[in-house]
């Protein structure tokens, strides 16, 4: 059996080993896949491979866990196993990963008096029942027990959020109740301050520490910190930024492939790596994180990372760079690989049907009526839309109305017409009404979460619950009285195109296309407004025409061989083309980042 321990270096069968790490998160890309992707690991010479296990991935409703199909972590695991990878497991109840609320379950955000990271008993108890499921599908993949695991996180850089003790030791404690019998580590930035707050003394816990540039500096403080406080252990930088998330709107972040193979090969000098990432993959569904930067800044729905692997799976400019550097440190064999991946295109789609939002509403979703607007986890709701209606009486002049304490955007519609759209700096400004029906009046408000901020101070904002939680005023009073239809759009299948549609709304767009041979492909979406997208019912994301992607990506074991179906839901009321290509659509990128 594997021997594994953490002295002056990395002992692995009685051998000092550096570990050579590519992250690679499982569930940014399709099961299919992964194969290909691990061999692709392996070929750039790395012997191990790292991911984050998200919790609300595994668990988005209260007391529903899922680990199979695109969810099973232990498939993932094994694979690895079988290319001869070693793997460094982080099942931290927080993982930052510019993830929907750093895989914190947005159901817990139901308690009121919830504080995250915390020793608040309901947030540990909640740890505790997550980890009575999640330990018994990975604890047999632990090399204790035979398995190609070697290290669990136990938190993610937690100095750079808290300094408490009590609540690391907590999260470790559950983590060994639970089974975990392998070495435990914290990964935190490269300087004092951030270790001193994150890591645990005295446990047998390895300091880890993250970044991407002055190499020399960053592990040199780390270094000096495991000296001051008398900590045996290798040095490990556990995410080694090689590029960039992006956000909406902003251009598209690179990185020099030289420079950064440059630090890569000054790092494995000193000590081992977890190259991060290795490949980014896709945000699917509605699980992008989101930045705090003055304001809501929601992240895109590719994860490229201008990593040595593209999104779409092919090398990139810093594969080779990177293979380079590696081979100067230990010999590797290449594995062919086993995976036959083509793109292809098939040109414009022609729009089958199209339905408003407003008028297929009862197909999707029933009303939950209360006095007061509710927010989403009140509901029940995680991720995706809700729509507040109320009927507001007679027809009259309202100089203003006014949404109340709402995130993360809104559009305001007077009798299925828009008067407002709200987001950032104009969330919460008065709107003058115009009720136009002479004895029913209804306003519909429809609120989109953007993605749960996934770092930083922001984690334990009033931002993270969504939808309406203040209320919406006619002139001076709140007015009372609403239906909610709770929209996370897990059934588009329900949508029902015999209904009538209106142009200027959000609404469903149909599209059918035969395929004789699946491929990967783009869904390129120029002159559409915001919205998500589907094939054969499978959420691929977000689209937003501001960018600085404008396609969605769609490996081939999406597709049906014969029929599929594409279905656009676009909320400004704009539509344009639809076309699968072979490439993606992408904004000019800053090449100055």
């Amino acid at each position: 059996m594997t021997t594994f321990t953490i002295q002056d270096d990395f002992i692995l069968d009685g051998q000092p080993v550096k570990l050579i790490s590519g992250a690679l998160h499982y569930f940014r890309i399709v099961p299919e896949y992964w194969q290909d992707r691990l061999e692709k690991l392996k070929n750039m010479g790395c012997n191990c491979v790292e991911t984050y296990i998200p919790w609300n991935y595994h668990e988005p409703k209260k007391g529903q866990f899922d680990f199979t199909g695109r969810k099973d972590v232990a498939r993932f695991v094994r694979l690895a196993q079988a290319l001869g990878l070693w793997v460094i497991l982080r099942p931290t109840p927080y993982i930052c990963a510019e993830w929907e609320f750093g895989g914190l379950p947005a159901w817990l955000l139901a308690d009121d008096s919830m504080r995250v990271r915390s020793t608040y008993q309901p947030y540990l108890d909640a740890i505790d029942a997550y980890y009575a499921e999640l330990f018994p599908v990975i604890r047999p993949l632990f090399f204790t027990h035979g398995g190609p695991v070697l290290m669990c996180q136990i938190e993610n850089e937690y100095g750079s959020f808290g300094n408490d003790k009590n609540y690391l030791k907590a999260v470790k404690r559950l983590m060994e109740k639970h089974g975990c019998d392998v070495p435990m580590f914290t990964s935190d930035g490269g300087w004092r301050e951030v270790l001193d707050a994150g890591t645990l003394l005295n446990e047998g816990v390895l300091p880890t520490t993250n970044f991407g540039s002055r190499t020399d500096e960053q592990i040199g403080a780390l270094r000096q910190f495991m000296n001051d406080n008398q900590i045996q252990g290798p040095l490990m930088c556990m995410e080694f930024w090689i590029g960039w998330f992006n956000n909406w709107g902003s251009p598209l972040k690179t990185r020099d492939a030289h420079e950064a193979a440059g630090e890569l090969e000054a790092m494995l000098k000193q000590g081992s790596v977890n190259i991060y990432m290795f490949h980014g993959g896709t945000n699917p569904e509605f699980y992008n994180g989101c930045s705090y930067h003055n304001g809501m800044d929601p992240q895109i729905t590719s994860y490229d990372y201008a990593a040595p692997l593209t999104e779409w799976g092919t090398e990139a400019d810093k594969y080779a760079a990177f293979r380079e550097v590696i081979a100067k440190f230990h010999a590797f064999t290449p594995v062919p690989l086993s995976t036959p991946i083509q793109f292809q295109g098939i040109g414009e789609l022609t729009c089958t049907n199209r339905v408003s939002l407003f008028n297929t509403l009862s197909s999707l979703t029933q009303p939950i009526a209360t006095d007061i607007p509710q927010p989403m986890e009140k509901l029940g709701q995680g991720y995706g839309y809700i729509l507040y209606r109320a009927h507001v009486g007679k027809a009259r002049e309202l100089a203003k109305a006014k949404l109340a304490d709402c995130d993360d955007r809104a559009q305001i519609f007077v009798n299925q017409k828009l008067i407002a759209t709200q987001y950032k700096e104009t969330m919460g400004s008065n709107i003058p009404l115009t009720l136009d029906h002479p004895s029913d009046n209804v306003i519909d408000i429809l609120v989109e979460n953007l993605g749960r901020i996934n770092y930083g101070a922001s984690l334990v904002s009033p931002h993270q619950r969504k939808g309406i939680k203040g209320g919406f005023m006619l002139d001076l009073h709140f007015h009372t009285g609403w239906q909610q239809y709770c929209l996370e759009l897990n059934n588009v299948e329900q949508v029902d195109f015999t209904q009538d549609y209106q142009s200027g709304v959000p609404a469903f767009y149909e599209f059918v296309v035969e395929i004789d041979e699946p491929a990967d492909m783009f869904l390129n979406l120029c002159g559409w407004g915001k919205g998500c997208a589907f094939i054969n019912g499978e959420n691929l994301g977000r689209f937003w025409d501001i960018g600085p992607t404008h396609y969605l990506y769609i490996p081939a074991p999406l597709f049906n061989k014969g029929k599929n179906t594409v279905i656009l839901f676009e909320t400004e009321g704009r539509s344009g083309s639809v076309s699968l290509d072979d490439h993606p659509f992408i904004d000019q990128p800053d090449t100055n980042d």
